[in-house]
């Protein structure tokens, strides 16, 4: 775990705990599909996100937490889309605050075996109905702001 120091509006301290997430996204008939994934505590809608890997750069780390939840193989961009903050809930200690940066990652296939396959759910959504499903404010506001941008989106996975 990495531990992110910030300062808020006020000047007092605030730690955080990075992650690295991957928006999974596909077009479908010119618009942004995005596969979410439900969360293995609660069966609550995320994108697939986890702790970095040591071994591996921040959108590697994002594409291998894809494979893991998700099943999914594609083109990660070294772009980051923007950060959203979370409590990791961690039942019975107290939430873990943590800070995710989300990389856009073109889908190319979903495998129907994956390592969490049994844990989790997914699914295709649009980007703006999949933006009203997850919980976090700044996540919503990421994928909301996707809608329209599949232009933008492969000129970043091109990069990848």
């Amino acid at each position: 775990m990495k531990e992110v120091k910030e300062t808020d509006d006020d000047g007092n301290a605030t730690e955080r705990y990075s992650q690295h997430g991957a928006m999974c996204w596909r077009l479908k008939r010119g618009s942004v599909e995005v596969l979410l994934v439900t969360s293995r505590d609660t069966g609550r809608w995320v994108i697939p996100k986890g702790w970095p890997c040591k071994s591996l750069p921040a959108p590697q780390s994002a594409a291998k937490e894809a494979w893991e939840e998700a099943g999914v193989e594609g083109d990660v961009s070294t772009e980051p889309l923007g950060t959203y903050t979370y409590p990791k809930r961690r039942t019975p200690l107290p939430p873990l605050p943590c800070l995710v940066t989300v990389f856009p990652l073109h889908v190319s296939r979903l495998a129907e075996k994956f390592p969490e396959r049994k844990q989790r759910k997914r699914k295709w959504f649009s980007a703006k109905k999949a933006a009203r499903l997850v919980d976090e404010p700044e996540l919503r506001e990421i994928l909301a702001n996707v809608q329209g941008k599949s232009d933008l989106l492969a000129k970043i996975s091109q990069k990848a």
